[in-house]
């Protein structure tokens, strides 16, 4: 039995041994429903026009389920109309309504859409409650939607009112608004829950208005990425996170986020590039075909671009010596140059550097910062824990994410669990202790989330932590050998820029290890699947996203622009419901208004991972496993207060 004080507490909400019965007989009825539909997506990379336009047709789910309705009453142009307009409605509502002539036409066009619109949020909200469809409805409208939606007038006795209600709701002016708000609440009951398998940040321009998206969704995790974690590690306080994540908005023309967007200064950087720095074609940042930039912008920021690699090379420098556990003294390359013959000496191989910045760099010290460059990362530091916007974006991916997540059944995670060529866990000693598996990423979190919650420590073993976690080679975050930055700016020989990867991404094709990972997060090898992101998949060259005989589905297709050649496609996305999985397959997404105009869409081919031969419940859930719980206590209460 329950502490009798807790149920003494829950008895105030629960007065009577009816509303303890009630809620156990709808607990127990919503167990019996099917399982929502879940929505993975993994690499966004600042991606948002792209991820707002999967969001917005659940990855292809709004027009299947607008198909199934129509698809003998509509043409496939109406079919493509309708489905943009659930889409976009605020824009697409301004495109039809210009196309009619007179007042007439129109609201008997408003009359053919709100019944439109009334029988698919029937249909997508036929495995919800009505009470959980209630929540999903526009606020300002329940009452008149709910009346449309479950109307049974068999006797005829309110044929004029439900015709009184929908002409008052045109001659009113609000069939514009109602239409938006069905609209939005069709999107939100395609999906019921939505997964972010990682990289939110870097190398797109808007990670900021994913991340808005994100806090307004009605229900999302997050799985952190090795550039989420980045970022995290600078608001935590790392000079060295926060360098990097300069230098790569740098390298992609992206410095904008961290200005305009989230109020960090960079003047006194801009300040220290133009002192030192010159021109470097190395350091020219990357552009997309359609951004201008001028020979002045450009110019500052190659500049900037240089200050920070540099400053970024001598910051690792440190906390390499000062973590013998790291393993990673072979990464103190500035030790490593010789200064008078530009040569840098990598594994017992000599290479000529070029492109070299090494202004600020004293060879008897080459870890030591300039006192301006102290002063510089202070500023900036203290401006980034200084941001509103950035904090709030911040706590937000703290507490909606976590390195990995076991959710009905599967093992989401964006990178890797570090293994040996045997296929064994491979060991990374921590504080005199041996982590691997399970518990190497457990301490890797805890580490995060110290470091998360004490920002004004910056040198201690946590922060450290952080940013091992973008380069180290047992994070599961990065699973390569080493990270090549250095390598990519200054030396020619293209094989030194090549990172090895752990032996996971190899041996993840094999079923038995997968089962065996499986297995050490106590999962059901049987019944579970790996969902990872991370490395783009290269279906151009015929490599397969569903591996392992379906037991591991690699969604990070290329979401980003940069991989988009490479790739062959634009990204995958993963649904999961009742009925099983789909793969789905997306090309490249142009614009808006071209779905607006054309009513084209971005997806491609859906493939079926499996089918489950029996629909899956929601007792089956997650949420099944927390309502089973609720319903044990509410038995406790109705045996403590109403059965003795």
């Amino acid at each position: 039995m329950l502490n009798s004080k807790y149920l003494d507490l829950l008895a105030q909400k629960y007065d009577s041994e009816e509303k303890v019965a009630t809620e156990i007989i709808n607990l127990e009825a919503v167990l019996d429903l099917p399982k929502g539909t879940e929505h993975f997506v993994s690499d966004l990379h600042g991606e948002y026009q792209a991820f707002q336009h999967v969001l917005r047709n659940g990855s292809g789910n709004v027009k299947v389920k607008i198909r199934d309705l129509f698809k003998d009453e509509l043409y496939e142009k109406e079919l493509n109309e309708f489905a943009t307009l659930v889409y976009y409605p605020e824009e697409k509502l301004q495109l039809i309504k210009s196309h009619f002539g007179n007042e007439k036409e129109l609201h008997q066009w408003y009359i053919e859409i709100m019944e439109r619109m009334m029988k698919l949020i029937s249909y997508a909200s036929s495995k919800y409650t009505r009470s959980k469809l209630r929540k999903a409805l526009p606020k300002q409208f329940v009452y008149i939607v709910e009346e449309l939606l479950y109307k049974t007038d068999e006797f005829k006795n309110k044929k004029d009112y439900y015709t009184k209600m929908v002409q008052q709701i045109i001659s009113l002016g609000q069939a514009d608004k109602l239409i938006i708000g069905l609209a939005y609440t069709t999107q939100r009951l395609v999906v019921d829950h939505l997964h972010v398998v990682g990289d939110i940040y870097d190398r797109g321009p808007d990670p900021h208005k994913i991340m808005d998206t994100l806090i307004n969704y009605h229900s999302v995790d997050i799985q952190w990425g090795n550039h989420d974690v980045l970022w995290l590690g600078a608001f935590a306080g790392s000079k060295v996170c926060l360098a990097n994540i300069i230098r790569i908005c740098a390298r992609y023309n992206n410095l904008d986020i961290i200005e305009d967007v989230y109020g960090i200064n960079l003047r006194p950087l801009l300040n220290l590039a133009e002192k030192y720095y010159d021109d470097n074609p190395a350091f020219r940042p990357k552009r997309q075909s359609d951004e201008n930039l001028s020979e002045q912008e450009n110019l500052q920021i190659t500049k900037i671009h240089q200050a920070i690699s540099i400053i970024q090379f001598k910051l690792e420098s440190p906390i390499i010596k000062r973590r013998p556990c790291f393993d990673m003294s072979e990464r103190l390359l500035l030790e490593k140059i010789d200064y008078d013959k530009n040569e840098v000496t990598i594994q017992g191989k000599t290479y000529p550097l070029e492109n070299t910045c090494f202004a600020t760099i004293n060879p008897e010290q080459p870890d030591q910062l300039l006192e301006e460059e102290k002063q510089v990362m202070d500023k900036l530091l203290f401006s980034v824990q200084h941001s509103e916007k950035l904090a709030r974006h911040m706590n937000f991916l703290m507490k909606k994410g976590s390195l990995y997540l076991k959710y009905n059944g599967n093992l989401l995670i964006h990178g890797c669990i570090p293994l040996d060529e045997k296929g064994n866990m491979e060991k990374m000693v921590i504080e005199n202790k041996n982590y691997a598996g399970r518990d190497l990423l457990d301490i890797f979190e805890h580490y995060l989330r110290y470091a998360f919650a004490h920002p004004e420590e910056t040198d201690d073993v946590a922060t450290d932590m952080v940013w091992y976690l973008w380069t180290g080679e047992y994070s599961s975050l990065f699973g390569k050998r080493e990270m090549t930055t250095f390598e990519r700016y200054f030396i020619k020989d293209k094989e030194t820029h090549r990172e090895r990867k752990n032996p996971y991404y190899s041996l993840r094709e094999d079923e038995e290890i997968c089962r065996k990972i499986l297995t050490e997060f106590d999962l059901n090898p049987d019944q579970g699947r790996i969902i990872n992101g991370h490395t783009p998949v290269k279906e151009i060259d015929g490599e397969n996203p569903i591996k392992a005989n379906g037991k591991m589905i690699v969604i990070d297709g290329g979401f980003s622009k940069v991989y988009q050649s490479t790739t062959g496609i634009a990204g995958y996305t993963l649904l999961y419901n009742s009925y099983g999985m789909q793969l789905v397959a997306h090309k490249h997404f142009n614009s808006k208004e071209e779905v607006l105009y054309n009513g084209t869409d971005v997806l491609s081919v859906k493939r079926l991972v499996d089918e489950e031969l029996e629909r899956k419940k929601v007792r089956e859930t997650n949420n099944g496993e927390e309502l089973l719980q609720e319903i044990s206590i509410l038995n406790n209460l109705r045996e403590y207060r109403y059965m003795k």
